[in-house]
């Protein structure tokens, strides 16, 4: 199964190269067949110029530019339209996410779920360095979609999951333009009928840059597609929900790669 790491990318220059080379070395190393695609969201700095470097020695990486309008949500969407694989995996430029954890959660995903949804907060995870204030609003926002919801996970607002390409099929149309887009495609997973599992993974704060989550600007954001996705459960009458049976996404996933 082919897995397609999805990296937006803005002003990263002094992480992106860091990150790419650890992914490069763990995954050829476990002997994953995968392609990484970075997605550079209207960078100012030299981020374009250090991963168009490393396309260069390595055919596994990909440059693509996000031409429309900026935002991380945006960005992630833009590497959907490019990705090849049968599986994706949303990954951070700034080196917050362990390459051993891509690894990990790939061969869950190759046991039979639809997604694995990594943790930072279940037995196993470890969290290094986390800023106290956005861990108190970060803990009660995902209490929060927790108990909306009704269901067994507590890390929505984490970017880091995998999902098997018919599930990302299965969620469009994506809306999240910023990073609430974080918390519309596992819900929209969830809400849709796909199955997960989760698996405890490890998270450390950048150690260069700026972080571009402002999380005044993305409160009422969150809020929105939550709520959207609540409504959704409730009063769509399945409409949305999935449909087709395992046979008949496999023949899609066929003709897919032919």
């Amino acid at each position: 199964m082919k897995l397609s790491i999805i990296i937006p990318a803005r002003n990263e220059e002094r992480a992106v190269e860091k990150t790419l080379s650890a992914l490069l070395c763990t995954l050829r190393a476990e002997a994953i067949p995968f392609e990484i695609i970075v997605v550079d969201d209207g960078s100012t700095d030299h981020t374009p110029f250090v991963v168009q470097r490393l396309t260069m020695r390595y055919p596994e990486v990909r440059l693509v530019q996000n031409m429309g309008q900026h935002g991380f949500g945006m960005a992630v969407r833009c590497g959907l339209h490019e990705a090849t694989g049968d599986a994706v995996a949303v990954v951070m430029a700034d080196g917050s996410d362990s390459p051993e954890d891509v690894v990990k959660c790939y061969r869950r995903l190759l046991e039979g779920p639809d997604c694995v949804f990594g943790s930072r907060f279940i037995h196993g995870s470890k969290v290094h360095d986390y800023p106290f204030h956005k861990l108190v609003l970060n803990r009660l926002a995902n209490w929060f979609i927790k108990v909306l919801f009704g269901v067994p996970f507590n890390d929505f607002t984490n970017a880091f999951k995998l999902y098997r390409w018919e599930v990302i099929e299965g969620m469009q149309p994506l809306i999240s333009p910023h990073f609430n887009l974080t918390v519309e495609m596992p819900l929209k997973a969830i809400v849709r009928g796909y199955s997960f599992a989760v698996v405890p993974i490890s998270w450390s704060n950048r150690q260069t840059g700026i972080s571009k989550l402002k999380i005044r600007e993305m409160g009422s954001r969150y809020l929105f597609i939550v709520l959207y996705l609540w409504l959704e459960k409730h009063l769509a009458r399945g409409d949305y929900h999935r449909r087709h049976s395992m046979a008949q996404q496999q023949v899609r996933l066929n003709i897919r790669h032919v």
